[in-house]
């Protein structure tokens, strides 16, 4: 009897480790198959399986995982729990919609901390219930993009979805996720996949995608696509099939330890001069992404390269006098630096 209990265990552990590898499914026929084992005995433990994980089974008759209930078997450190609490911190503060899925991972494991670190555990706990609270940021519509890009990347579905743009106009696509990236800067997600049309990879903001349905379509993404090799020079999000372009800055010595001490961009390079200031270089895939970043310094940072920059920073530090009653004039590249601006608004503001 125990021996034929333990023969039935592992075949349990074999039929998970089937289903996970297979998340369109699989007949009972092919799972006895493939454990080489009568069909009856792969129906006899089918029964069981709910006592195990969660499985469904399809029209079709596939028997598959319930991926949205699946609990994966993850055991942390102390120093590794902290770790997703900062990362899950990090997300809350990063984004400004509401992820009860965030409040759920640290209350699990404000749980599993409860008898190592009792305090940290309470810490942790009350952070979750602070996510929970924040109802200002729900938005229904946002977590349920999400939530179905997410399912659509597990499982290599297409989804068919609609994108509204900055001018309102709503455009509908066939997409196939690739990657999902948060944009801590624009306290935003962003999705990158193919997209149909123009059967070409392509960038969504989450937040501008008003519907999205889940597809039969299978998809696979292509073994040299590579998220951080295409993410390598952007700034935050912004990638371009174009050679990235060599910025150069000068700070202030006032902040130069703030600017010394963080790691800003993977390409960059600073140097400290003779009289305090830094010298700060970095090759990015598109200078606009940048652009509220060098805003935030201030008069402590001057834009040496490239020009195009330097003179749409010039503008805009114009207009902003002239807001608060300060008469600056005008110099040459005034027009240029005009027409930039507004070049930066359309990106900036959409």
């Amino acid at each position: 009897m125990a021996e034929r209990a333990q023969h039935k265990a592992s075949r349990i552990l074999q039929i998970e480790e089937l289903l996970l590898t297979h998340p369109e499914g699989l007949t009972q026929a092919e799972i006895a198959r493939r454990l080489n084992v009568h069909r009856s005995t792969i129906h006899r433990d089918l029964a069981d399986l709910d006592q195990h994980f969660a499985v469904y089974e399809g029209e079709d008759g596939r028997i598959a995982i319930d991926r949205e209930s699946y609990l994966t078997d993850v055991r942390f450190t102390l120093h590794e729990a902290m770790a997703v609490h900062l990362a899950s911190r990090l997300m809350a503060m990063s984004t400004d919609k509401h992820n009860p899925h965030a409040a759920a991972v640290l209350r699990k494991l404000a749980r599993s901390l409860e008898g190592l670190a009792p305090r940290i555990s309470d810490h942790v706990r009350a952070s979750a219930e602070v996510m929970d609270a924040d109802a200002q940021r729900h938005d229904p519509v946002y977590l349920q993009v999400l939530e179905t890009l997410t399912r659509a990347w597990s499982l290599g579905r297409k989804v068919r979805l609609t994108h509204q743009m900055p001018d309102q106009r709503v455009h509908t696509y066939t997409f196939s996720p690739y990657y999902i990236e948060p944009y801590p800067a624009g306290r935003t997600s962003h999705v990158i996949g193919w997209r149909e049309p123009p059967k070409a990879v392509r960038t969504f903001k989450i937040e501008r995608i008003r519907t999205v349905e889940l597809l039969d379509e299978a998809y696979t993404i292509p073994a040299d696509f590579d998220a951080r090799e295409t993410l390598r020079d952007a700034w935050g999000i912004w990638y371009t099939d174009d050679p990235p372009v060599d910025i150069v800055l000068r700070f202030h010595p006032r902040v130069a330890g703030r600017v010394m001490e963080t790691c800003w961009h993977a390409s960059e390079a600073k140097s400290v001069a003779e009289d305090g200031s830094v010298h700060y270089r970095a090759r990015i895939a598109e200078p606009r992404e940048m652009l509220p970043w060098i805003r935030g310094w201030g008069a402590d940072v001057e834009v040496l390269e490239p020009e195009g920059l330097r003179v749409a920073l010039a503008g805009e530090a114009r207009r902003m006098a002239a807001l608060y009653g300060w008469d600056v004039h005008r110099t040459p590249g005034d027009e240029e630096a005009d027409s930039k601006h507004r070049f930066f608004d359309d990106f900036f503001g959409g």
